[in-house]
């Protein structure tokens, strides 16, 4: 299947987390094609780094190597670390799974032949469900006509997942295989994101650049949800308020941008009242401020992306889902009001 020279790398970023970072890396060494283990600390204040250490030596035979970040970077800088590595040490293939969850035996064997068999394909994802098997975590990334980012799936009984695999928009973060040529061309996650949505903005240029996005529901590990960013209050709400205007600015292309710019508009301070009346007003305040400092480096960014765009507007649009995801129920409501739709 794969020789030493392009044996895929497989990222695990931890901060203060060892115990599902070590479940996540059995996981990986019982795959039935064997990656390099690349474990990224994130400046952890716990044990972690000791318990890597140990671990490592435990398991001689294993291909794992050990990086420290002096500080924590976000899961954004945090894997870049990772993904700089397997770049360095000329890896083809250098994949991502969230250090909260666990791979089925063939997650990367099937995520490898998906990108292999389709060279137009930059990133390979698959199927993310919930610790229990029942539910859906996510099948990949949506973006909509309102200009917000989702996951494909969510919380639907894992019956419903898709059973075909495909072209989709996007690949989510937490569990995903790329090309090391399309980091190449694109460049790696951007750091101004720090965590959330850094994996649609990745996925957005991707698929600007040419680059394609496949899914295939062969690939399944599970997830325990909100992990990491429950151990920060207010994390989640401050990079959502922060990075939702960054995916915006940076990647939606020509007239495109005018129309779906105006529904987000509207929608971002619809979800802002939510956040306040949710009693999450101050870390969503903070994240609309930092936004407003980044916004100058996103358009700079924007110049570039567009200028090396080589997808069409109208194939763009064919990627992009029409109207608010289902789970959004106050949007939906508010395009009902204003449409009759």
């Amino acid at each position: 299947m794969s020789s030493a020279l392009n044996k895929p790398a497989i990222i695990i970023l931890n901060w203060n987390g060892a115990d599902d970072a070590l479940e996540c890396a059995e996981s990986l060494l019982a795959q039935s094609l064997q990656p390099k283990l690349i474990i990224i600390d994130n400046h952890s204040h716990d044990d972690s780094v000791e318990r890597f250490r140990k671990y490592i030596n435990a398991h001689p035979k294993a291909t794992i190597t050990l990086l420290e970040n002096k500080r924590n970077l976000g899961f954004a800088g945090g894997i870049n670390t990772g993904l700089r590595y397997a770049k360095d040490h000329h890896f083809e293939y250098v994949g991502v799974l969230n250090p909260d969850a666990i791979a089925d035996k063939h997650w990367l064997k099937s995520l490898y032949t998906e990108l292999t068999s389709h060279p137009s394909a930059g990133i390979a994802t698959g199927l993310l469900l919930r610790r229990d098997g029942n539910t859906i975590d996510t099948s990949g990334d949506f973006y909509t006509t309102w200009g917000l980012p989702g996951p494909r799936n969510r919380d639907e009984p894992t019956v419903n997942a898709p059973n075909q695999p495909g072209e989709i928009f996007g690949a989510t973060g937490g569990g995903a295989l790329y090309r090391t040529t399309m980091l190449s061309d694109i460049g790696l996650f951007d750091e101004d994101f720090f965590m959330y949505y850094e994996d649609v903005d990745l996925s957005f240029r991707a698929q600007l650049a040419g680059w394609k996005v496949r899914y295939t529901p062969k690939a399944i590990a599970y997830h325990k949800v909100g992990a990491s960013s429950q151990k920060v209050p207010g994390l989640a709400v401050f990079n959502t308020f922060k990075n939702l205007p960054l995916v915006l600015i940076k990647n939606v292309p020509g007239r495109l941008f005018w129309t779906i710019g105006a529904r987000f508009f509207l929608t971002y301070w619809l979800i802002f009242a939510s956040a306040i009346r949710h009693g999450n007003g101050w870390p969503a305040l903070r994240g609309i401020f930092t936004s407003l400092i980044r916004q100058p480096r996103a358009w700079v960014h924007r110049v570039k992306i567009q200028r090396n765009r080589k997808a069409s507007i109208k194939y763009i649009r064919s990627l992009i889902h029409d109207g608010p995801l289902p789970n959004q129920t106050g949007l939906l409501k508010f395009r009902k009001f204003f449409t009759g739709k």
